[in-house]
């Protein structure tokens, strides 16, 4: 029996007001590992932008959903259910402001954090058992100006480390296609000084 496909999912918000906020590095990641892995996401479907290709014989989906971040379950459930993958098949990357720019983070399961995005998928899908890669947006705000930071586009003087951190998770994010989640996470899991 084959294996089922990978899915990697990118979150953010769709349009060009959001393309170089915190909140939309997922979608610069998905980018980024569609290009290594060398196609474009010029499909529509499951209410994203999406484009499939293989890294290392193992086929896989890459998608960017055009919902917003908190409608972002419509797609992974409508991908799970196109591919016939499971939960287990699926990374879903995503900002995360509890961790330190700079720092990458695999993880099977568990909570999310109270991220909009992975709350909305794990609505839709029924479970918080799927994989994610959590990326460092650090947290250098004040008390209610959190979602202004979040749609901030980061500091100029953040760029390298931000190409550096978006290399890597694109890197982990094809490990995990290519060696499975075990494998992503024990060679990935890094904090990357800045």
């Amino acid at each position: 029996m084959a294996a089922s496909r990978r899915i990697i999912i990118g979150l953010g918000n769709p349009g060009a007001e959001y393309a170089d906020t915190r909140h939309n590095i997922g979608f610069r990641i998905a980018d980024a590992v569609a290009a290594r892995a060398r196609f474009e996401l010029d499909q529509h479907y499951a209410s994203a932008e999406a484009g499939e290709g293989r890294w290392k014989s193992r086929p896989f989906v890459v998608a960017k959903p055009l919902t917003f971040m908190n409608r972002s379950g419509e797609t992974a459930r409508a991908l799970l259910r196109r591919t016939k993958s499971t939960a287990a098949d699926m990374l879903v990357v995503v900002d995360d402001i509890h961790l330190p720019l700079g720092t990458i983070r695999i993880r099977r399961g568990g909570g999310t954090g109270g991220h909009n995005g992975l709350e909305d998928i794990a609505d839709e899908i029924g479970t918080t058992d799927f994989p994610r890669l959590r990326v460092g947006i650090g947290n250098d705000f004040g008390r209610g100006q959190q979602s202004d930071y979040v749609l901030s586009p980061f500091d100029p003087a953040e760029a390298e480390l931000v190409e550096d951190v978006v290399k890597r998770s694109a890197e982990a994010a094809l490990c995990f296609v290519a060696e499975g989640l075990q494998t992503a996470m024990n060679r990935h899991n890094v904090r990357i000084n800045g």
